[in-house]
């Protein structure tokens, strides 16, 4: 089934996908859900697309009237098609061709309001605390903003220090989680 923009400015286009990469873009319903839980926190943030892969949630996010969004994808083929894809929806975002941890190294000079991470899929059951993103991401994220992990079903956050897990939800082997930061008392 073809990838599209649910809604907003570039709603009911169609997104390329790379040719040769094992792209695992999230599906449509996965991210009808993701951006009916955020409809009020879209218009005017600051996006960052970790893992980008299509661009598909951070074109979702522009087209629905996000102030500024940045796509960080390693693979060369999915850069090209992040910028392909921006172009058609006549959308403008910052593409960066980087390793998501070799990006996260240096802080911004100006925080995120929404980040979205999906990350290639560990098939392991475990849980999410070990994982170096959760650290890194921290001083990417502004103070009342969001962290939307998507991650294997299979693979749960228990106890994540620093973080608030405000919601969890599976969908078939897809994992949700949905955090904020504790503020400092």
């Amino acid at each position: 089934m073809p990838l599209r923009v649910i809604s907003g400015s570039a709603g009911g286009l169609h997104l390329q996908s790379p040719k040769r990469h094992a792209l695992r873009p999230t599906q449509d319903r996965i991210r009808q859900v993701i951006f009916s839980s955020l409809a009020e926190r879209i218009p005017g943030a600051r996006v960052l697309d970790l893992y980008a892969g299509t661009g598909s949630l951070g074109i979702e996010a522009l087209s629905r009237g996000a102030a500024s969004a940045t796509f960080v994808e390693q693979e060369a083929e999915a850069v090209q098609c992040i910028r392909a894809n921006l172009a058609h929806c006549k959308l403008k975002g910052e593409v960066r061709q980087d390793d998501v941890l070799n990006f996260l190294k240096v802080p911004p000079a100006e925080s995120f309001d929404l980040i979205f991470a999906d990350p290639p899929y560990v098939k392991s059951r475990g849980t999410l605390e070990e994982d170096p993103l959760l650290e890194k991401i921290s001083g990417f994220l502004e103070p009342d903003g969001l962290f939307v992990w998507e991650h294997y079903a299979e693979r749960t956050l228990g106890n994540a220090s620093n973080w608030e897990v405000i919601r969890q939800r599976n969908y078939g082997e897809t994992g949700l989680t949905f955090l904020r930061l504790l503020r400092k008392k």
